[in-house]
């Protein structure tokens, strides 16, 4: 199945969730997107995924705003909340449920990590599918009692529904050469598209949130270059548009390890209190010269 060709005219987004405050390679990814809107007269759109009820904190929705605002950022029109959107995750959920293609699961992370059956997939290990054969009574049952559950897809099911899948891609940089790439859904088992302690994943919400957006080109980072076979299969099943993707390469230290959120000195935020003149470290970013931290080739 050939993806659907992208309206001509681009939407991009920036999609960060509020778990803390941005750092270099944030505002490096999100200029690289409103530039490539703004280059083509486009759209540059901004989400904040903040559905995790476990670590998303409104302080640093306020700080992702004054994060982007400083770097000379602006966004058309009004900032998406995944968290007023959790009746279209529902409605989702229930049509892949009326579909057959989902099962309650209640295995915990220890279950998952003990079962000496669990493959290995481009992620690490893959769920190896032990709630997938449970009685649907039995089931309902442990849900009624109140048992902890998410919701998994059955890979194989879906995939087969499906057919062959492709999504589009990009090069980085990004230059007008659109290739398309078969996407590999099995390989990443049978994913959980609604945890236990959030209404939906990241795979589901941002398939969603995308289509719903009219976003018609993703960049982020290489990390997520797996997780688009997912969100192309997904939209075959939802029948939602598949955008063009861009995947760049991801900031890493002076010892090759990914910046994380957690390596406050590469914050944004502290880079202001520093002094730090934001016009100059958006013009070194565009430039690809990092202050903190390198991006590394691409092979």
């Amino acid at each position: 199945m050939t993806p659907p060709a992208a309206p001509l005219h681009m939407v991009t987004r920036f999609a960060p969730s509020p778990t803390g405050r941005l750092h270099v390679g944030h505002g490096w990814s999100a200029l690289l997107a409103m530039d490539m809107a703004r280059a083509a007269g486009g759209a540059f759109r901004l989400r904040i995924e903040d559905i995790d009820g476990t670590r998303s904190r409104p302080k640093h929705v306020t700080g992702i705003i004054e994060d982007l605002r400083w770097l000379g950022m602006e966004w058309d029109g009004e900032i998406i909340f995944q968290s007023q959107r959790l009746d279209r995750y529902d409605a989702a959920l229930e049509q892949l449920r009326s579909q057959g293609l989902l099962y309650p699961c209640f295995c915990t992370r220890a279950d998952i990590q003990a079962s000496l059956s669990a493959p290995h997939g481009p992620e690490g290990p893959v769920y190896p599918g032990t709630c997938r054969t449970l009685p649907p009574a039995e089931s309902a049952g442990r849900i009624a009692a109140g048992a902890a559950h998410a919701w998994r897809i059955d890979m194989g099911k879906a995939a087969a529904r499906a057919g062959p899948l492709y999504w589009s891609a990009l090069p980085f940089p990004v230059r007008d050469i659109q290739t398309q790439v078969i996407a590999h859904p099995l390989l990443h088992g049978d994913v959980v598209l609604a945890r236990k302690d959030a209404p939906a994943s990241y795979h589901l919400s941002c398939t969603l949130d995308d289509a719903a957006m009219g976003v018609t080109h993703v960049l982020r980072g290489d990390d997520l270059r797996g997780a688009t076979d997912i969100h192309r299969l997904l939209q075959a099943l939802l029948d939602l548009p598949s955008p063009a993707y861009i995947h760049h390469p991801l900031l890493v230290g002076p010892d090759g390890k990914r910046l994380a959120k957690r390596d406050g000195s590469i914050a944004l935020a502290d880079l202001r209190a520093q002094g730090m003149d934001p016009a100059l470290l958006a013009a070194d970013l565009r430039a690809g010269r990092f202050p903190i931290g390198i991006a590394p080739a691409r092979a």
